[in-house]
């Protein structure tokens, strides 16, 4: 889940992160959603996304995974997410994405824990970015009004979304991250070169859903308590708490001059 903390326990044995070869795109990445460039089929895909609390829970019921790339510019990630019910309703810039079904990406350009970054995005394309100069345990404050400049980001999508006549299949999102935008006022941007390593994680929020009469969806509630049923956290590097906010725990992600498919 991507701001609010969950648990303050600390996980005793943190699992050990995942890591992620980024190579170069070779030519611009046209951001539609629909991952058609060369240099995207030739980039890996991450392994599938995992319980967030790694092997304590059982693997998800849908499959999640990942690819990146990236030039002088931008980071490209995209992601196939596998679903069988897709529905979203917020459609305004910075509302609380992660209140319904999501796709989170968290990113510390120089891994020191510190003044990193997170960006939402929902199947119709709305996101919701924020930046922390340091972990909510630390007392850090989400800054909610900063942005991602010149944030590109699209979706497609095998199926219909907020139909709930029948099943779907999945949905793509593609994102194009420029380098300078990952800074603030006091935080210079860090841009990578061949042999850069960051700390990066990919989360997926996914609620049970129900339908009311009208067919829209909402999140699934409890029928003894009428209380909202706890969602699934879904992450590519498993944190071994419910907590997204441990950067020491994120995966690490490291560039390479290389592009995508020629490395020796």
């Amino acid at each position: 889940m991507a701001c609010v903390t969950i648990t303050n326990a600390q996980a005793q044995t943190p699992p050990a992160p995942k890591n992620y070869t980024c190579y170069r795109a070779e030519k611009s990445i046209s951001i539609d959603g629909k991952l058609n460039e060369r240099s995207w089929k030739k980039a890996a895909w991450t392994s599938s996304f995992v319980d967030i609390e790694g092997d304590k829970k059982p693997l998800p019921l849908q499959e999640t995974r990942a690819k990146m790339l990236w030039d002088d510019h931008y980071l490209y990630i995209a992601a196939q997410i596998e679903e069988e019910h897709i529905w979203a309703y917020q459609d305004k810039k910075d509302q609380i994405v992660y209140l319904e079904n999501d796709f989170e990406v968290f990113i510390d350009p120089d891994g020191d824990t510190e003044n990193y970054y997170e960006l939402e995005i929902n199947a119709i394309n709305n996101t919701f970015d924020l930046f922390l100069p340091k972990t909510y345990r630390k007392g850090g404050k989400a800054q909610l009004k900063w942005d991602i400049k010149g944030l590109k980001s699209a979706v497609s999508v095998e199926g219909t979304v907020n139909d709930a006549k029948g099943k779907d299949k999945r949905w793509f999102v593609e994102i194009a991250i420029p380098f300078e935008s990952l800074a603030t006022e006091n935080v210079k941007p860090v841009i990578p070169a061949d042999g850069s390593e960051w700390r990066i994680n990919f989360s997926r929020v996914n609620w049970q859903h129900e339908v009311d009469a009208t067919g829209r969806y909402s999140r699934k509630r409890n029928a003894e308590t009428g209380k909202i049923i706890p969602e699934y956290n879904w992450v590519w590097s498993p944190q071994g708490i419910i907590n997204m906010h441990y950067p020491e725990y994120w995966g690490k992600l490291l560039f390479r001059n290389e592009e995508a498919g020629k490395a020796r």
